[in-house]
């Protein structure tokens, strides 16, 4: 019998893990309700298993999948925040976002018109990518439904770069496009993460151009946790906030399961700690991307991007608290 957690609200979440234990149940992620079982919503989480964007190591279209998996582990308070992620809104699992293997294109119209939908169901989304090609379609149904946001983008590169082999959809190439579109605020956006080599000397003037600031990865170890959540803090303001978060922002010893992985990154500890920073922030809606299970070890990656989405519900947890 499946025990579910049910708030005074009438909120329903997971089943409780002492009654019901964590291996079984639900393949959703953290065993949520799909949305036939509840009356409304305030959450989606929906997977984009999309990976043909990918210019080096495909397999990030299972990521939806082993995300999901890592996600088991998760329980229902947060005790950092002091929310409870699941209770304090109700969160669905949408299922997939059903994209083209086969055009670009196609697939980008695809995850415009799913992510469209399930915005008019419910203010908030988190999608489980896929490859990072998936931000841009995102991006668009959430400015028709937010407006323009504020970037805020965790990942080992900048992904502004124009095409790739004549290419212009990529998943090195969504943020040039959101920048011609309009599809963020410039000026209150910015990368966080990124480090690695590049292309030309000219990519960091070319990405300022597009209204990015650029905090590095290795700049953690001057600033600190709490320093670069204050840079973040300064340029997002009271702007509302879409969380795009490449999984190889990551060290490799942290997130080997990805496409493109380079060294010195953040280990899992200082990236929740930066999440966990933004609290109070209008978190609207955010992605997690380029997990590709088939490089991993022990889910070492898919637990990780679990638990970011975690944090990244237990955010929208605290704002909507704080809104009421």
């Amino acid at each position: 019998m499946n025990v579910e957690y049910t708030d005074n609200d009438g909120n329903r979440g997971p089943p409780d893990g002492r009654d019901y234990p964590r291996f079984m149940g639900p393949a959703t992620f953290a065993r949520l309700p799909g949305p036939s079982e509840v009356e409304e919503w305030d959450v989606s989480v929906v997977g984009v298993p999309f990976d043909v964007g990918t210019s080096y190591r495909p397999g990030a279209r299972f990521g939806p999948a082993g995300i999901r998996a890592g996600s088991k582990l998760l329980r229902p308070h947060h005790p950092a925040l002091h929310v409870e992620p699941f209770a304090d809104q109700q969160v669905v699992d949408a299922g997939d976002i059903a994209a083209s293997p086969y055009s670009i294109e196609d697939a980008i119209g695809q995850i415009e018109r799913g992510a469209n939908e399930l915005l008019e169901a419910a203010p908030r989304l988190i999608a489980l990518g896929g490859d990072h090609t998936i931000a841009l379609p995102l991006l668009r149904a959430n400015n028709r439904k937010h407006g323009p946001v504020a970037l805020l983008h965790f990942d080992a590169h900048l992904d502004t770069w124009d095409t790739y082999m004549s290419a212009p959809y990529t998943h090195g190439t969504p943020f040039r496009r959101a920048a011609e579109e309009g599809l963020f605020l410039e000026g209150h956006s910015m990368h966080v993460g990124i480090r690695g080599s590049l292309y030309g000397a000219d990519d960091l003037s070319e990405d300022a151009s597009l209204g990015f600031a650029v905090i590095g990865t290795w700049e953690i170890e001057v600033l600190g946790i709490a320093g670069v959540v204050t840079q973040i803090r300064e340029r997002i303001g009271d702007r509302p906030l879409y969380v795009s978060i490449d999984i190889d922002v990551l060290d490799p010893a942290f997130a080997p399961g990805t496409g493109t992985p380079e060294i010195g990154g953040f280990n899992s500890r200082e990236l929740a700690g930066i999440l966990r920073g933004l609290a109070g922030l209008d978190l609207v809606g955010a992605d997690i991307v380029e997990v590709a299970p088939a490089y991993d070890h022990a889910e070492i990656t898919a637990i990780a991007a679990a638990n970011m989405a975690y944090e990244l519900l237990a955010l929208m947890a605290v704002h909507r608290r704080g809104s009421a």
